[in-house]
């Protein structure tokens, strides 16, 4: 916890002290009718209220938080994240991100809180990532299977269909010992088709959504994103 709110009042000192030319603060609110992360349910396969708060400096260095409800079965009901990162243009075409992100659960029982390292290549409408826990607390995983024990590794299509639709496609692939202790498999594969509507109140999307789990079932998705500047 006192992680998180030092990391948080860093967040809002860059905020107020970065010249205005140089740096946006913007602020995100949205809903979806079912909150999926990596592929599976954080909510039960119910509705989830979300919204953030990003600063982003010219220079290419950013930082943010997030968060939602979710149900685990317990009494953990929101998750808050933090994150920051460098992003950055190598020419028209290609572009980087690389940063750490810590998912924080407050009101969990246990200690479930977890962070990764990323980096995201990008090539037109092509994006390629991987991430990879470098902290996670004592009850992330079973006992006896590494905590920090978890790799991802994803391929992304966004493709603009017209000024204001883009059709979406992903794959991506979760291994190691987190993967056997949350779903008892060694590995798992996700994949979805979306498409995005741009209006003049938000944004409107559209999911399919499927891993190869066991039982595991296609999930349809809509979801709802307000951006705004402050």
């Amino acid at each position: 916890m006192k992680q998180k709110l030092l990391s948080l009042s860093a967040l809002a000192s860059l905020m107020m002290i970065a010249p205005m030319s140089q740096a946006t603060v913007t602020g995100n609110i949205g809903a979806t009718s079912n909150y999926l992360w990596r592929g599976v349910t954080q909510t039960a396969d119910s509705a989830a209220v979300q919204g953030g708060v990003d600063y982003s400096h010219e220079s290419g260095f950013y930082l943010g938080t997030w968060g939602s409800n979710v149900d685990f079965g317990d009494d953990t009901s929101y998750e808050m994240d933090v994150y920051g990162g460098f992003s950055n243009s190598i020419n028209d075409d290609f572009s980087y991100d690389v940063g750490y992100l810590y998912y924080g659960y407050p009101d969990a029982e246990g200690s479930i809180d977890f962070g990764e390292l990323y980096l995201n290549l990008t090539w037109k409408w092509l994006e390629v990532g991987a991430a990879k826990f470098v902290t996670a607390g004592d009850d992330v995983a079973a006992d006896g299977l590494d905590d920090k024990d978890y790799a991802y590794y994803h391929i992304a299509v966004s493709y603009p269909l017209a000024d204001s639709i883009t059709l979406g496609a992903y794959y991506a692939y979760s291994t190691g010992d987190v993967i056997t202790s949350w779903y008892g498999v060694d590995n798992y594969s996700e994949y979805n088709i979306s498409v995005t509507k741009d209006t003049s109140i938000g944004a409107i999307s559209f999911k399919l959504a499927d891993t190869d789990l066991p039982d595991d079932d296609v999930k349809f998705v809509l979801g709802y994103t307000y951006e705004f500047e402050f």
